[in-house]
């Protein structure tokens, strides 16, 4: 019930100098509560005057989050349930690209299939006379095999204790001559070297010390070719040096006489 003119009816009574506790105390201790009950009263009022407003204007400002927060959840809930479809379309999105990408891999993939493949068809078009060409000289190989046979198994059999020359006399003058008269055919240019190892062996045979030579190589496709144990007649001992290397790893022992 206190107002502004009860405030002002009092206020006189507090610019007084004996209004105050210390001398309500003197005259009695009631008086001197009630003295300071009536100056609290009035700095509640005035406490109280602007506090009200705020109060009101508080619930009115509650009352407005209430509804801004409500329109917050609705709005909230749309935004979520769009969101969910928004994910929804982007896994169909990802889905369809990754099967795009998978289609166009795999169509390079085809394609470059297709132009190895169109290679192929054209390297081996070009082949085909290459081919037939490699065909028919396998036919005359064979039909020539026997001779071929026969001339390498004599060079063996033989031709290890004579020089360049004399093998070549045997060859070429004796055996190929007769092989004409009985009529058995043979290549005329036949690479006796080739026909009896491959030239890996041979490099391989360089490596070990064996000279490079046609009549080495000879040499060396009689000593591991031939049935018979060969006798090197070695004067600068390469023979001797390239059978220690090529035996090493079969613990090959070497005895002086």
């Amino acid at each position: 019930t206190i107002n502004d003119e009860t405030v002002e009816l009092v206020q006189p009574y507090f610019e007084m100098e004996d209004y105050t506790l210390q001398h309500g105390q003197k005259v009695c201790g009631n008086v001197a509560g009630l003295l300071s009950w009536t100056k609290a009263m009035v700095v509640f009022y005035g406490v109280n005057r602007e506090v009200l407003p705020l109060k009101a204007n508080l619930a009115k400002q509650e009352g407005r989050l209430r509804i801004a927060n409500a329109e917050k959840d609705k709005a909230q809930a749309e935004l979520d349930e769009k969101q969910a479809e928004v994910d929804k379309v982007k896994a169909k999105f990802d889905a369809a690209m990754k099967e795009k990408m998978d289609l166009e891999n795999d169509a390079e993939t085809c394609k470059r299939k297709m132009e190895a493949a169109s290679a192929l068809i054209d390297g081996l078009s070009g082949e085909k006379v290459r081919w037939t060409q490699q065909s028919k000289e396998f036919k005359s190989q064979i039909k020539r095999l026997v001779g071929d046979i026969l001339l390498c198994t004599g060079f063996l059999s033989y031709c290890g204790p004579f020089n360049q020359d004399f093998r070549n006399l045997l060859i070429k003058d004796l055996w190929e001559t007769e092989l004409r008269d009985h009529k058995i055919p043979f290549s005329e240019d036949l690479n006796l070297i080739s026909m009896l190892v491959d030239q890996p062996t041979i490099s391989e045979w360089n490596l070990q010390g064996l000279p490079g030579d046609p009549l080495s190589i000879q040499n060396g496709i009689i000593v591991t070719k031939a049935s018979r144990y060969p006798l090197l007649v070695d004067p600068q001992t390469q023979g001797k040096a390239w059978v220690k290397n090529k035996e090493q790893d079969n613990e090959l022992q070497v005895k002086s006489v």
